[in-house]
């Protein structure tokens, strides 16, 4: 869609957007979306049904500016661990703006039901870009995957992505240090993991794994 239509939808998703981030989720109501952005409060609903939808919009922003970060991070890294730890960085820096309303974003997606969580169905075009993000991470790398997990670990690293993310939103350390420290320290082990992954004894526990991990996803 393209014309004033599309430029006003544009003007209430970037008001929306920065709203959130200047004062938060619950004290930023749609009417003063809709005042913000010049439009009438009708308009705000007709184009964004709740502030619901407006929250999948900044996962959509985010998440595609750490794909465009990403794809500058990853070029010429090979090893996983080194693939691995310069996703994730990128993904810090993508999400930085945001990072005092991540705690109120955790406080209402843990909901049982909240369209707002990273699992649910509102979410899951997010949740494919940023699992998309860890398989060209795995995909690009120069370390041999056992074909055991090659399928799910994308998946895996995703989840283990969100418990960074998580630490991040609750880390008040200068510049998230402490997160970046996580990321430092973690990226390599999960690189080690995956290797260990083809040793014969270990086989049985990542067939294990990888079968909770489709149970879960059923």
């Amino acid at each position: 869609m393209t014309g004033p239509e599309e430029s006003t939808r544009e003007v209430v998703r970037r008001t929306a957007l920065r709203l959130f981030r200047e004062r938060g989720f619950a004290s930023t109501t749609m009417r003063a979306i809709a005042a913000e952005a010049g439009v009438a409060t009708g308009v705000a609903y007709y184009w964004f049904g709740s502030k619901a939808d407006l929250v999948q919009e900044l996962y959509v922003d985010v998440n595609e500016d750490h794909a465009r970060r990403a794809a500058v991070a990853l070029d010429g890294v090979s090893g996983l661990g080194p693939r691995l730890r310069a996703l994730w960085h990128a993904g810090l820096d993508a999400f930085e703006p945001s990072h005092d309303l991540g705690a109120e974003l955790v406080a209402v997606a843990i909901r049982p039901g909240a369209a707002e969580s990273p699992f649910s169905t509102a979410s899951r075009t997010t949740a494919q870009l940023s699992q998309g993000l860890h398989a060209q991470a795995v995909e690009g790398s120069s370390t041999r995957v056992p074909a055991v997990l090659r399928d799910e670990l994308p998946s895996l690293l995703w989840l283990a992505w969100l418990g960074v993310t998580l630490f991040w939103v609750h880390d008040g350390s200068p510049g998230q240090r402490r997160t970046r420290a996580l990321v430092d320290g973690a990226a390599p082990l999960l690189a080690r993991l995956v290797r260990l992954a083809g040793v014969p004894g270990v086989r049985s526990v990542v067939d294990d794994v990888v079968r909770l991990a489709r149970q879960v996803r059923a």
